[in-house]
């Protein structure tokens, strides 16, 4: 038996771009970056930014594409893979992806501060919320495809902060 499965709460990089591919099954895709804070060599505290790319099927992607924009937070679950291709110059680039299963905005309309809108990623008529852990949305959608071009991600992160997204 083997499991994989990665919780994200982050920001968007970039607003999200919706599709459809030729059955008409409606895919969102963008750019996620979570923050933490280390203690670097020197013993200060760094922020270390790693990179994701968010892949969203069916109502969720439609949901994503209407609700999100850059810079918003947002709750995101779903299956890792790390892709990697030789690039135009013959070096061996990779990237983050995650086949999202699960999303949830956080925040709320009124939050200035780049909160999500008043809507749950995952159901046609969920209820108004004030963050993800109020309540879990009852409508799981997932699809499968293959992967579009990605950008690559800098392991050790840049130290991109919230407002540099």
């Amino acid at each position: 038996m083997s499991f994989n499965k990665i919780i994200l709460v982050g920001n968007l990089g970039k607003d999200p771009e919706l599709r459809y591919t030729p059955q008409g099954t409606p895919v969102c895709s963008f750019t996620m970056a979570t923050n933490e804070k280390r203690k670097g060599a020197s013993g200060e505290m760094q922020d270390t930014t790693t990179w994701f790319r968010i892949t969203l099927w069916n109502k969720q992607a439609e949901n994503a594409s209407k609700y999100l924009t850059k810079g918003r937070p947002v709750y995101i679950e779903g299956r890792l893979r790390i892709e990697e291709w030789t690039d135009k110059d013959g070096k061996t680039r990779s990237s983050l992806e995650v086949h999202a299963t699960d999303m949830q905005f956080i925040g709320n309309r009124s939050d200035e501060s780049g909160g999500g809108r008043d809507y749950s990623g995952g159901s046609d008529a969920a209820p108004p919320r004030q963050n993800f852990q109020d309540s879990k949305s009852s409508g799981r959608t997932s699809g499968g495809g293959g992967s579009d071009d990605v950008d690559d991600f800098e392991a050790g992160g840049s130290g991109a902060t919230d407002e540099d997204i």
